[in-house]
């Protein structure tokens, strides 16, 4: 599990839920001050859209992390112990309530997503998750390279750069970019402060902490054919998605049901065969109730 530094707060009221008429809370609170982290906003006052951003640019951008999801299986981890957002508001930092970058895909582990839709997250904050991304993953677009990559500089007086967020801020293990445009697949590993590049001989890499593997795959996703990335298990094989893990049920179903109808042929030609023999016995005088 992998903490932010920021203090818990799940749950906890903001000075919005408080009442301010009531003199002895505000008298206690004058001589007891609250921890800063009690009054630090939730997902619920932070926004979750910023109109002036476009949403998904293209059908990749919303096929991809569909896949990266339906195949992120990891023997290691449960399903109701990792979180998964998709071009979700991530909150980053306490100090700065509206800094917030929004990762096309990013993997959380050792918190579950919820049960129940009234809990769905509206936007993932750090400071009230306590946990920060294992990994986070950017699809690369012609638009946003020199971003994803690190090659942007920070403005005087706005919010670190993407890189300086999930490197400096986050602080988060593993950094992945996917380049379909030139099959290319890169990823950063947080070593000390800063992150280095991983030398790939192909397109593939392997995480220990998952037990899985992360590599770039050519087939059909969608009905679309083309390059994508998914996850893949300690033998090589690609993690199934539901498509073809009820394709796969689908051909057993129908393996089993062929192999019951070859044992029952079988089962009938070895009655005919039997029938046959005591027709020929009994031809030749033999009382098949005396054997």
């Amino acid at each position: 599990m992998y903490q932010s530094e920021a203090p818990p707060q799940k749950n906890l009221p903001t000075m919005y839920d408080l009442p301010s008429e009531d003199i002895d809370e505000e008298l206690d609170s004058t001589i007891h001050p609250r921890p800063p982290w009690e009054t630090m906003p939730t997902m619920y006052d932070l926004p979750s859209e910023n109109p002036e951003e476009p949403g998904l640019p293209d059908e990749f951008h919303d096929f991809q992390p569909q896949l990266l999801r339906e195949t992120c299986q990891s023997p290691v981890y449960p399903q109701e112990e990792m979180f998964i957002g998709t071009d979700l508001n991530l909150y980053y930092d306490g100090r700065h309530y509206s800094w917030y970058k929004r990762p096309d895909w990013f993997l959380v582990l050792g918190v579950a997503a919820s049960e129940k839709q009234e809990d769905m997250r509206l936007s993932y904050v750090v400071w009230q998750e306590v946990v920060a991304p294992f990994l986070i993953v950017e699809l690369l677009s012609p638009g946003t390279e020199a971003e994803d990559l690190g090659q942007t500089l920070r403005s005087a007086n706005k919010p670190p750069t993407k890189w300086q967020a999930y490197e400096q801020y986050l602080r988060s293990p593993y950094y992945v970019i996917f380049d379909r445009y030139e099959n290319r697949l890169r990823v950063f590993q947080l070593r000390g402060t800063k992150y280095q590049a991983v030398e790939l001989t192909e397109p593939k890499f392997w995480f220990p902490e998952l037990e899985l593997g992360v590599g770039v795959w050519s087939g059909k996703y969608q009905d679309t054919e083309g390059l994508w990335l998914r996850w893949y298990n300690q033998d090589g094989d690609w993690i199934p998605t539901f498509a073809e893990r009820a394709e796969q049920e689908k051909q057993r179903a129908e393996q089993e049901k062929q192999r019951a109808e070859q044992e029952k042929q079988r089962a009938e030609q070895e009655k005919q065969r039997a029938d046959k023999l005591a027709e020929k016995l009994r031809a030749l005088g033999v009382n098949l109730d005396e054997i």
